[in-house]
């Protein structure tokens, strides 16, 4: 079961993409949070009802045997290969509109981060027509296109490098829901999170738990030198960006003021 919770963090990364692409969506700030919610459960329960599905369905040895369970279960279950291929569809076209998730979101992410002067500033550029960060979805379209050239075992390495970064990500971001708990108490919230202290300390918790999962010393530890050595060729791509574009931003005076205040 955990070494499948290794990979799990990188079938979760989808939601992530509403926050990114809220600047272009013309909706209240508590429907996004509300939408947010909904996504991740709604992407815990199929991914539940497609295990359960073709685990009941098949017994194990033929899913074992098979490099797509689910069309297999699927071809079984209704007595035609037909079945099968519109099941393996399907999941093509999962795969194909996961693909454009990422692609939305990765340029959105980049484009702040260039407009933050983390970046170059040239992936900040905006189209004058479509309204949309076009150096950063070329960059990111170029990039994701010529990854399925890597090969399958390419895949399970970036699955599993990319997994240690979205749950580091994950701690930052509870790390981050307390200090501004505590920092700005009145700050306006259009979406308050029920039970907000014991349901952020149940996510920490759970977040470093996976965290550890990765670790060398764990059974499912991240294998060198190919998924610690994408980690750390990340790391160095990110120092480096950012010692070219002249550091991390400064904080302005009224930010700083508004810090001191609050402590």
């Amino acid at each position: 079961m955990f070494a499948v919770a290794v990979m799990t963090p990188f079938f979760f990364v989808g939601f992530d993409v509403v926050p990114q692409t809220a600047g272009e969506a013309d909706v209240s700030m508590r429907f996004l949070g509300m939408v947010i919610s909904v996504s991740v459960a709604f992407a815990a329960l199929f991914y539940i009802a497609v295990i359960w599905a073709a685990g009941s369905s098949v017994p194990t040895a033929t899913l074992a045997d098979s490099t797509l369970p689910a069309a297999k279960a699927m071809a079984i279950v209704y007595g035609s290969d037909v079945a099968g291929t519109v099941m393996a569809l399907a999941g093509l076209a999962g795969i194909l509109t996961s693909w454009n998730g990422f692609i939305l979101g990765a340029s959105r992410a980049i484009y702040a981060l260039a407009e933050s002067h983390m970046l170059p500033d040239q992936l900040a550029r905006v189209h004058s027509k479509y309204n949309t960060p076009s150096n950063a979805v070329l960059l990111v379209g170029f990039v994701a296109g010529l990854a399925p050239l890597f090969g399958e075992q390419m895949l399970v390495w970036v699955v599993n490098a990319g997994g240690f970064g979205l749950v580091i990500a994950w701690v930052m971001v509870v790390i981050s829901f307390f200090v501004l708990r505590r920092r700005e108490p009145e700050m306006d919230r259009p979406f308050r999170l029920p039970a907000g202290r014991f349901i952020g300390g149940v996510a920490l918790l759970l977040s470093l738990f996976f965290v550890t999962l990765y670790l060398p010393g764990s059974p499912l530890a991240l294998a060198w030198p190919y998924e610690w050595g994408i980690i750390v060729g990340w790391i160095l791509l990110g120092v480096g960006l950012i010692a070219i574009n002249g550091g991390l931003p400064a904080q302005s005076e009224a930010e700083v003021h508004m810090l001191e205040q609050s402590d």
